[in-house]
């Protein structure tokens, strides 16, 4: 009989956080797949845990998949823990799962800590909608970034995004260029002793840390272009050219005279008798 794979989401700072179900597991699997087992072993050393580890990351993530699916087929039950918070998320734990499901093998998530949600939680800012970027591409890497920023400029959603302290000052310019002053939420310590969350907005916090120099991990919660906002910039496009250009883009498109009027009056938020009158003293 074939093992399973369980994902065990484990602490991001308070070690109080374990939950009981996530602690059995790792105690009663055959083996741990850990991001970095010399951090591993202080959790599991902290909780007497004495399972068999062996290494899964970035740089064997592919070939490691392979192995442990062969151990699961002979029936071993793995547990996958990362360094912090629930595998598979920004994680190369997406790709052993991915592996598993083409390979049969059962997987089941342990759900627990994860700093994107805790930190959204703590925003202030919209939770109804939002999406995860997780790290944006390194400046090394200066075209998939620049793709990845202006997909976000017109995203209403509130985004999430991690940095590391020492790229916080660069991803800030870039959000401000890109998206324009929003309110920003940055998180830092999370659930540790000296947990922040800081609402602020992009332009005041690249003033904040041009005094003072990052530390630690950061999430940074980013609120979403408003759908009036968006509502405005597409009216506002749509009055850079004549009402004739307008009128012509649905006509040839086979739309009738007065149906086309209606769709440019409501383009450029104005009545159709305004537009029906503009066509009129044109003649």
């Amino acid at each position: 009989m074939a093992g399973k794979l369980y994902l065990c989401a484990t602490p991001i700072g308070n070690l109080d956080d374990m939950t009981f179900r996530v602690l059995e597991t790792l105690r009663s699997v055959d083996l741990i797949a850990a991001e970095d087992t010399r951090n591993s072993i202080k959790l599991l050393n902290h909780f007497d845990i004495h399972t068999e580890m062996t290494s899964y990351h970035e740089y064997n993530k592919y070939d490691k998949a392979q192995w442990l699916i062969q151990k699961m087929q002979e029936g071993t039950n793995v547990a996958l823990i990362t360094d912090a918070g629930t595998p598979a998320i920004s994680d190369p734990g997406e790709v052993l799962v991915a592996e598993c499901q083409k390979a049969g093998i059962t997987v089941t998530s342990l759900p627990g800590p994860a700093a994107c949600i805790t930190a959204l939680t703590l925003s202030g800012l919209s939770t109804r909608r939002f999406c995860f970027e997780g790290f944006l591409p390194s400046q090394d890497d200066k075209k998939a970034r620049k793709r990845i920023l202006e997909d976000l400029k017109d995203e209403s959603r509130t985004m999430i995004v991690y940095e590391a302290p020492h790229h916080l000052k660069a991803v800030l310019k870039d959000l401000l260029e890109t998206l324009g002053d929003r309110r920003i939420t940055i998180c830092r310590e999370l659930t540790k002793k000296f947990e922040e969350a800081n609402p602020t907005t992009i332009q005041e916090a690249i003033s904040f840390y041009e005094k003072n120099e990052p530390r630690g991990e950061y999430v940074l919660v980013i609120e979403g272009k408003s759908l009036q906002e968006q509502d405005a910039e597409k009216q506002l496009s749509w009055q850079e050219m004549s009402i004739e250009e307008h009128m012509k883009i649905y006509e040839d498109q086979g739309i009738s005279h007065k149906d086309a009027m209606k769709k440019v009056a409501a383009d450029r938020g104005v009545g159709k008798r305004e537009i029906y009158q503009a066509l009129l003293d044109k003649e």
